[in-house]
């Protein structure tokens, strides 16, 4: 499963869960039958009240239809009513809240990706990318998440006293020195900050490769995890 690390209002990372197809065509569908009752309201008024100014049925018919989605993304912190409803939410990559300017850019290619092809181009491109991105999140640098915690990673994660029963999990840590530690910890920096896990992969591989270790541990958990098995045996 593929996940992406956010970060919250009090700098802990937590690891989410790319949404899937279905959570994002539910949605979506959801989103879209918001639209259909209130152009359903609205027309019921128009026939009611005989409106016929051409400005107020504009503003009233088109802008709606056209930046439903942009604005609720703005103003509600990456999620529309759908979003919500699915516990879903724009991020971008490094973690980070997205701009007014990432919304944008997901709504203009939306308005090409879904008038050209009804959806399926978005749809293809999520399947086909490895972080669920359709052409919008791609050139934007953000993605749809699952609000569903799948990791925390905190100082107290990495950082443990002598006094603690923390019980280590790769012993052959003492191998490594601090400096080592260091280019982990400027590695996993990079993959934060920059979304650029080759450093990371390199770091845990070498790391692997060192103190012959065979593990199917998460690229990231691992890392944090020789860290705080170093600072275990160093505290001591």
């Amino acid at each position: 499963m593929h996940t992406i690390q956010v970060r919250t209002a009090q700098n802990v990372f937590i690891h989410y869960p790319v949404a899937s197809i279905g959570d994002r065509m539910i949605g979506y569908l959801l989103d879209t039958l918001i639209l259909v009752l209130y152009y359903t309201g609205l027309i019921a008024i128009i026939i009611q009240t005989n409106l016929e100014e051409t400005w107020v049925l504009i503003v009233l018919g088109v802008l709606p239809y056209l930046f439903y989605r942009l604005a609720f993304e703005i103003f509600m912190n990456g999620q529309t009513p759908g979003k919500r409803a699915m516990k879903t939410q724009v991020v971008r990559l490094d973690g980070s809240p997205p701009t007014v300017g990432n919304y944008i850019i997901r709504w203009l290619f939306a308005l090409v990706e879904f008038s050209i092809s009804s959806g399926v181009i978005a749809i293809l491109t999520i399947l086909i990318t490895g972080k669920g991105q359709r052409l919008g999140d791609l050139v934007g640098g953000t993605a749809v998440v699952k609000l569903i915690p799948q990791e925390e990673i905190t100082s107290r994660d990495v950082f443990v006293s002598s006094e603690q029963s923390y019980q280590p999990t790769f012993s052959q840590v003492m191998a490594l020195n601090e400096r080592d530690i260091e280019l982990i910890q400027q590695a996993l920096e990079v993959n934060r900050i920059h979304d650029n896990p080759k450093p990371m992969l390199m770091a845990a591989e070498r790391v692997k490769s060192l103190l012959g270790i065979q593990t199917d541990m998460p690229t990231i958990k691992f890392l944090y995890t020789i860290i705080k098995d170093f600072n275990h045996f160093a505290s001591r």
